[in-house]
């Protein structure tokens, strides 16, 4: 067969003439049509704590995903930010649906959560709104909606200082503000009778209100057109009735610090599909 095949080539390469490599040329082009979209991928090695409200720390990896018009630069991106799609994109506003996940806690792994039970995952969902005033500063609200482990409204709050000190690095920072009502704080920081007899702490409700405050900075260096790295520093205090809880005051601690660093590659692409 293979003898066969190399037979044919010899027959039809004298057909395959100058004249007919150049009118060939002259055809246009659909091996390489020009990039609509660049894709980002990446993943980021996150160290936080096991639980709202824990002492004890664990390593996390979490993907990274962005899209954004072909030749445009790479969007700003806080360690706080969820998941979202920018249906409003100008230089002022972006606003659009967003997602963030919540790992619940699991009494297996916590012994300081012996009798209070597990909280599973939850999916927060809903929208965000950006706004840039200048190039260098934004701020950030994100609402979201809890399904699963809690059913309460989430709202993280955001402002970040953006600025590029070289061509290739990028700091950022600023403070932060997280808000909950009683439905997302009850399943992490509540005590019920029930709970209080099994764990021996007193019995606790926590209500809604500001969860944290705090302050965050992060670090980008884009290494070519490609690859680009980043770490970041966030710290949170657990304040209000989350803070006053005795699973935090008694068993885990107000103070919480995220500590990450991430690697992404950029690609070009002329569909997403």
């Amino acid at each position: 067969m293979g003898r066969a095949v190399r037979a044919l080539a010899c027959l039809l390469l004298p057909v395959v003439t100058p004249a007919t490599i150049a009118h060939a040329a002259d055809l246009p082009s659909t091996i390489s049509p020009t990039p609509n979209w660049t894709v980002e991928l990446g993943v980021e090695i996150r160290s936080l704590p096991h639980y709202p409200g824990s002492k004890v720390y664990g390593e996390y990896p979490m993907p990274l995903f962005d899209v954004r018009p072909a030749g445009t630069p790479p969007k700003f991106h806080g360690p706080r930010d969820g998941f979202g799609y920018s249906l409003l994109d100008t230089d002022t506003w972006k606003a659009g649906p967003v997602v963030q996940v919540e790992l619940g806690r699991r009494v297996g792994h916590n012994p300081a959560l012996e009798g209070l039970g597990n909280v599973g995952t939850t999916a927060e969902v809903g929208g965000f709104v950006d706004y840039w005033p200048t190039h260098w500063l934004r701020t950030r609200v994100e609402l979201r909606q809890g399904f699963g482990g809690h059913a309460g409204v989430v709202s993280d709050q955001t402002l970040d200082l953006v600025l590029p000190v070289s061509p290739q690095w990028i700091l950022s920072g600023g403070p932060r503000l997280t808000e909950a009502t009683r439905d997302a704080n009850a399943p992490y920081f509540s005590v019920s009778t029930t709970q209080g007899a099994a764990s021996g702490l007193p019995v606790y409700d926590a209500g809604g209100g500001v969860r944290s405050y705090g302050l965050g900075t992060q670090a980008r260096y884009q290494w070519n057109p490609q690859w680009a790295s980043h770490a970041f520093v966030e710290y949170s205090r657990l304040t209000g009735d989350v803070g006053h809880s005795p699973i935090v005051a008694q068993r885990g601690s107000p103070d919480q610090v995220m500590v990450g660093v991430g690697v992404t590659y950029s690609f070009d692409t002329p569909s997403l599909w």
